[in-house]
């Protein structure tokens, strides 16, 4: 970190609030105040004796070493995002004759520029629109058109929401304005309002186009958070956002592309310990070592990451430092909530809804803290809440389609899952919720389809295996029950014995005793070495003798081991072992056994 990235992390504070970007400009100001103060200081003082920070951080050219790098064709051919070389003229800096313009019009729209800010910050967004109706500098024609968006947003919500539990209800508020603001910013160069047309095209489903103009944008001014938090929302999978890094016009070290990629790989479900270790280097002694949006994001990527125990701490330690901070409590309470923390997650909620009860996180916490006491219709009323306050709010729209499938009311639970994919086609679990309660209505083909989705974007979770498996037996195609099964092998524990068991019984099935009979014994194996009872693997050590009984040249000393075990325990099947001990011995009379490769070594 060095005194010019502080220096334009403290100058986006100001430009983000001035525009009436409040979440960017909470962003900005939280990070900034987690730089240590020793360090943030020095590093001021630096800027201030290097160079002057009174000219607006946008009309700052980026360094020569910035400027964007021929994207491979690979990457590019992947997004299909038209990023040329006659694109990237943005990247120079204006003209003087063009920067004096600007600075005049400025001055000439102060006054209503300082009365627009106010109406911003109290949501009067029409009065907006008429106060700046004719100014002419790039800073109001940003207010002016961010105002429209707004106000045509807010009247399609409110459409939206009268027409709610009704056939004619869209999937999402139709905004019919966006195809006109955004021939408003089609020609923009500056880096505020090509943020503007990126998020108006994103609106519009135009996913490569905001793409574009989101790359031009952060090129022309990085600290913009909310650009970020856009790119992260367009960003499809894993490899999409390997195909995107490098035409990002910062180096892969610098903090915010650090934080872009530990949010978009926490959006997606799938961080690692390389995420895990970003984390860790932005919250060191020389980065934001105090920044608890940081350790939020560590904190979540350790939820993804199925280390509870860990992400706990870390929101813990969260709570300590800013105690009233609501941002990804409902994380925190999915926590407490897997783990069975009932006094923890109880004072919480308790905690928080007496600190905002309007806030859609608060809603799911308290929603969770119902679920966990069995009170499912008193959860659901709190993750309606929620959707209510924030229609775009995943967690509580899949959260209530879990809700309705333990009160086994399937048609409502679909209802919800449905509303989850449309708000982030993304997030597996509402695909898999989807699975579920098709599953609960014994209509496995349907349940499959939304088991494909989900396993598409979480390839390595056993549990989406296994459910396609599941359908797949269900409907009498083994074969690809028993496929779906191995690739679930693949990401389980390797003491897991249950997908074995499975693995057997449909090799049964298909009649292939040998195939049944490998799985059966590596159930013995694991058993016996984690020291189970017998009762666990009885089942599985007679099938293994009887099959080597059966065949021709079978191992007869290990039939003999596995019947004796089984047969000198409390095990419900000793009966049976004993039984085939006794047509053991009459085998081996007639047919000796047959020496093993190991008994041949000894010898």
């Amino acid at each position: 970190m060095d005194a010019r990235l502080v220096a334009d992390l403290r100058q986006s504070i100001q430009d983000s609030a001035e525009r009436g970007l409040s979440v960017a400009s909470k962003w900005s100001s939280e990070l900034y105040y987690a730089i240590p103060s020793n360090k943030r200081d020095t590093l001021i003082s630096d800027a201030f004796a290097t160079f002057s920070t009174s000219t607006p951080a946008r009309s700052r050219s980026p360094r020569p070493s910035l400027s964007f790098v021929d994207p491979s064709p690979v990457p590019t051919a992947a997004l299909c995002i038209p990023v040329t070389p006659g694109n990237q003229t943005h990247l120079l800096p204006p003209p003087p004759d063009v920067r004096a313009q600007e600075t005049e019009w400025e001055t000439q729209d102060e006054a209503a520029l300082f009365v627009a800010q106010a109406f911003m910050a109290a949501k009067e967004f029409t009065r907006v629109e008429v106060t700046l109706k004719n100014c002419k500098s790039a800073k109001a024609r940003f207010i002016y058109v961010y105002s429209c968006f707004l106000a045509a947003e807010r009247k399609a919500q409110r459409d939206w929401y009268r027409q709610n539990n009704t056939r004619g209800q869209p999937p999402v508020p139709i905004n019919r304005l966006l195809t006109t603001l955004l021939d408003m910013v089609k020609n923009a160069t500056d880096p505020w309002l090509l943020f503007l047309k990126a998020v108006i095209s994103s609106r519009l489903n135009r996913r490569e186009e905001a793409i574009e103009s989101i790359i031009r944008s952060i090129s022309g001014y990085h600290w913009n958070w909310s650009v970020w938090t856009l790119l992260c929302n367009c960003v499809g999978d894993g490899d999409e956002l390997s195909a995107l890094l490098p035409l990002l016009p910062l180096p892969a070290t610098h903090p915010l592309v650090l934080m872009f990629q530990i949010r978009t790989m926490n959006e997606l479900h799938s961080p690692s310990e390389n995420e895990l270790a970003m984390c860790d280097r932005l919250l060191g002694d020389d980065c934001f070592r105090d920044s608890a949006w940081v350790m939020s994001l560590r904190a979540c990527a350790l939820y993804h990451l199925h280390d509870f125990g860990q992400a706990e701490k870390q929101f813990e330690k969260i709570l300590a430092i800013a105690p009233y901070r609501i941002d990804d409590i409902d994380v925190y309470s999915n926590i407490l909530y897997v783990t069975d923390n009932r006094l923890k997650l109880s004072r919480l909620a308790h905690e928080f809804l007496e600190l905002d009860k309007d806030r859609p996180e608060v809603c799911c916490l308290v929603g969770n803290h119902y679920s966990l006491r069995a009170e499912h219709e008193k959860a659901v009323k709190y993750f309606r809440r929620a959707t209510e306050l924030d229609r775009t709010y995943l967690s509580a729209w899949t959260l209530m389609g879990h809700e309705y499938v333990e009160m086994k009311n399937s048609h409502a639970a679909i209802e919800a899952y449905r509303r989850a994919v449309d708000v982030n086609r993304k997030d597996y679990r509402a695909w898999y919720g989807l699975g579920q309660a098709y599953e609960l209505l014994s209509m496995h083909r349907y349940a499959l389809y939304y088991y494909q989705h989900a396993t598409a974007l979480r390839p390595y979770d056993v549990r989406l295996w296994q459910a396609q498996g599941a359908c797949y037996e269900e409907i009498g195609r083994l074969k690809e029950a028993v496929e779906c099964l191995k690739r679930a092998l693949l990401g389980a524990d390797p003491r897991e014995i249950t997908i074995h068991l499975k693995l057997a019984k449909l090799h049964e099935e298909l009649e292939e005793q040998a195939e049944a009979a490998a799985y059966h014994r590596r159930v013995v194996e694991i058993c016996r070495i984690e020291e189970r009872p017998v009762q666990d693997y009885a089942k599985s050590s007679i099938f293994v003798a009887r099959h080597h009984m059966m065949i021709a040249g079978g191992d007869l000393l290990l039939a003999k081991d596995y019947l004796e075990r089984v047969a000198n325990s409390n095990a419900e099947e000793v009966a049976q072992a004993s039984d085939w001990l006794k047509k053991l011995k009459s085998v081996l009379i007639t047919r000796p056994p047959i020496a093993t490769a190991e008994e041949n070594s000894n010898r």
